[in-house]
């Protein structure tokens, strides 16, 4: 049987890393990151990475692997999760894999197979394209691009690569708890409205203003959400309160797709946000006890 693992998944600023936090303390825990912005090293104040304190505090892995402009797959997750999580076991804490990116966490839990590396000269074949062109190459090919994040030129590009084809899934993994964190669209919404309005504060702006100085726009952490708003400000094309609502209107989005993507998943359990510990401490200890 599988060793303990605790999952922590939902929608955008629902407080996950808090919980994970809370949990790693109690339970002698580590925590490894499921958010496929966090990877990237240098996106700090738009990605709302755990704190360098917070981090001292508790072990967090798979934040900060790999440079801004890097390409980086899920089937690249999965096997670095995969070791991170056997690793934590052998020293003997309990592994909590937290984030909202839905394909990272099932790659891990449902134990995904992925489809084969692509062909390197039509990589670059693709690579070569604007993301327009892509989309357009994609939909003459009778590709659903509505099934990936059509903003992400990889992930177009994965798609045609692919043919459409998607990564095979396993049964959940044995000795597994999910953890789903949820509240209504309204305290959704207001929670993402002061968590951009902090990350301005911090600096969000300073930030990205680096980073499109050090790798420019086709820079793959500038397509995320929180950095490609940016663009139009920096050309002067837009102030800044138009900035932060279209940010707030696309992460307001994105916490949807999160939303739907997980509901599909009959094996989270779900607790209304803030989450107290209390409440978990039987579902937990039944889990530590198998």
């Amino acid at each position: 049987m599988s060793l303990p693992l605790i999952v922590i998944v939902g929608p955008t600023a629902m407080g996950k890393s808090n919980l994970a936090i809370e949990i790693a303390k109690k339970y002698n825990g580590e925590v490894v990151s499921a958010d496929s912005w966090m990877v990237r090293k240098r996106l700090d104040i738009g990605t709302a990475k755990p704190t360098l304190d917070e981090r001292k505090e508790v072990p967090h892995h798979l934040i900060d692997i790999i440079e801004p402009y890097a390409d980086f797959s899920a089937a690249e997750y999965k096997k670095l999760a995969m070791e991170q999580i056997s690793d934590i076991h052998k020293r003997g804490k309990l592994p909590i894999l937290a984030g909202g990116s839905g394909l990272y966490i099932d790659s891990v839990i449902y134990d995904y197979s992925f489809l084969g590396p692509a062909d390197p000269k039509f990589r670059q074949q693709l690579n070569n394209m604007t993301l327009e062109e892509l989309i357009k190459f994609a939909s003459d090919k009778g590709l659903d691009v509505a099934s990936v994040d059509v903003r992400n030129k990889r992930r177009v590009i994965r798609l045609i690569e692919s043919d459409g084809g998607v990564a095979s899934k396993g049964q959940l993994r044995q000795n597994t708890l999910v953890i789903g964190m949820t509240e209504s669209s309204e305290f959704i919404k207001k929670r993402i409205v002061d968590r951009v309005e902090k990350m301005i504060n911090l600096g969000l702006e300073d930030e990205v203003k680096q980073l499109n100085l050090d790798y420019g726009w086709d820079c793959e952490g500038l397509k995320g959400i929180g950095y490609s708003e940016w663009k139009l400000y920096f050309e002067g094309n837009q102030n800044l309160d138009i900035t932060k609502e279209r940010i707030i209107k696309d992460t307001i989005a994105l916490a949807k797709r999160q939303h739907t993507w997980f509901k599909r998943n009959k094996s989270i359990q779900w607790f209304t946000t803030p989450v107290n510990l209390t409440d978990l401490d039987a579902i937990i200890t039944t889990l530590l006890n198998k």
